[in-house]
């Protein structure tokens, strides 16, 4: 994983008084002193000043406030392709996580693109750095790198092929690109799988144990045949070398700590109290949870889940809180139920504000470019290798 914070010699304005600050980036602290509305004109007439220069993508679990000055919508992946065909966009501002940025910049400055922008990089900026992903923190390189050495000492990793979802660290993306691997998403992880087992006999499937095991299942592979490699552990992750050797998917212990809250309880207690509602999940929810809803799926599939069915349709919705109360607002003809007692969002995505989109889109106006993501040349090359596979796969 690799980022830089970079900025070009440009007159720049205080954002309250006006005053000039030479060629410095323009201080954070100030925004947090305007009020939305403020911090809403100066998004827009920033925008205005960049034009089809600039694309805001907002990623669906972002707070409202925010997607209301996106370009584009959608999952990580999703966005990061559709920013990457934009043949005038030159700022990528990524209302995200940090994985997400780093796709963006591998996509968006793959040689093609690059060669036909003349050279010119697309610049991609992340509002706030602390805006990660717990999920993929719990997957470092040299864990990974660390399993596979262990693994080869009991398997011919020849057969084994390292799956990463795309909720990972770049540097994950490139040790699948190196090692014969491939990228999923959650919408496509059950056909990733089915390539990998045409490539071996076996999967290594991280970050998240909840969709390979629950995508695993679905395919008849046994729970039995699913050892979780937990990289905390000093010997074989916790594991026999007899489990190891038996393995079909050898699952890496990390989740995601929105849909780790879900519980089966939570979806009995919906069942208890509102006759026939339907229960619709992600995939990244626990295994209990999983097999008990009437349907799993991608944001996506949970969104479009959602937008075609028939007024009067009663839903209990496990996935991140921002997005269920999205989909309230969208269909009020539907009855909307968050899955969770308890209040389950992406913290880190919640980092990313009005006063860090402003602070970043006026940078950019000014030539100070703060926050950029730039992923090493060989770390992006290997994992283009692994995302252009993924997509290769029908």
């Amino acid at each position: 994983m690799s980022h830089a914070s970079n900025h070009s010699s440009t007159k720049s304005l205080d954002p309250k008084s006006g005053d000039q600050l030479g060629d410095k980036p323009l201080p954070f602290a100030p925004y947090r002193e305007l009020s939305n509305e403020v911090l809403r004109e100066r998004i827009t007439a920033a925008k205005k000043t960049l034009g089809p220069s600039l694309l805001i993508l907002g990623h669906h679990y972002q707070q409202d406030e925010v997607i209301e000055h996106a370009d584009l919508t959608g999952d990580s992946y999703q966005l990061s392709k559709l920013a990457a065909e934009s043949p005038d966009c030159r700022y990528i501002v990524f209302c995200g996580v940090h994985f997400m940025a780093e796709t963006a910049d591998i996509l968006a400055n793959r040689p093609d693109r690059l060669q036909s922008r003349g050279g010119q990089r697309v610049k991609v900026v992340l509002p706030d750095m602390a805006a990660g992903c717990s999920m993929a923190d719990m997957a470092a390189i040299r864990q990974v790198e660390s399993a596979w050495e262990q693994l080869s000492e009991v398997i011919d990793t020849s057969e084994l092929t390292p799956v990463t979802y795309i909720n990972s660290a770049a540097s994950l993306k490139s040790f699948c690109g190196k090692h014969g691997g491939i990228v999923c998403t959650s919408s496509n992880a059950k056909a990733v799988l089915e390539w990998s087992f045409a490539q071996r006999k076996r999967v290594f499937f991280f970050p998240d144990q909840h969709l390979g095991r629950n995508t695993s299942l679905k395919m008849g592979i046994s729970n039995s045949l699913m050892p979780v490699w937990d990289p905390h552990e000093e010997e074989l992750g916790g594991n026999t070398a007899q489990s190891i050797e038996e393995s079909k998917v050898i699952l890496w212990k990390g989740h995601c700590s929105v849909h780790q809250m879900f519980q089966a309880a939570h979806v009995q207690q919906f069942r208890d109290k509102i006759p026939g509602i339907q229960i619709l999940v992600h995939p990244e929810c626990p295994q209990e949870v999983n097999d008990i809803a009437d349907i799993s799926g991608s944001t996506s599939k949970i969104i479009e889940t959602v937008k075609k069915a028939p007024p009067g349709t009663k839903w209990a919705i496990g996935t991140e809180l921002h997005l269920v109360n999205r989909l309230k607002q969208q269909h009020p003809e539907q009855e909307i139920h968050f899955l969770s007692p308890l209040v389950c969002m992406c913290a880190t995505m919640y980092r990313i504000d009005l006063a860090h989109l402003c602070w970043s889109l006026e940078n950019i106006v000014r030539g100070t470019i703060e926050n950029t993501i730039t992923v090493k040349e060989d770390v992006a090359r290997w994992s283009l290798i692994a995302l252009e596979r993924m997509l290769a796969v029908r």
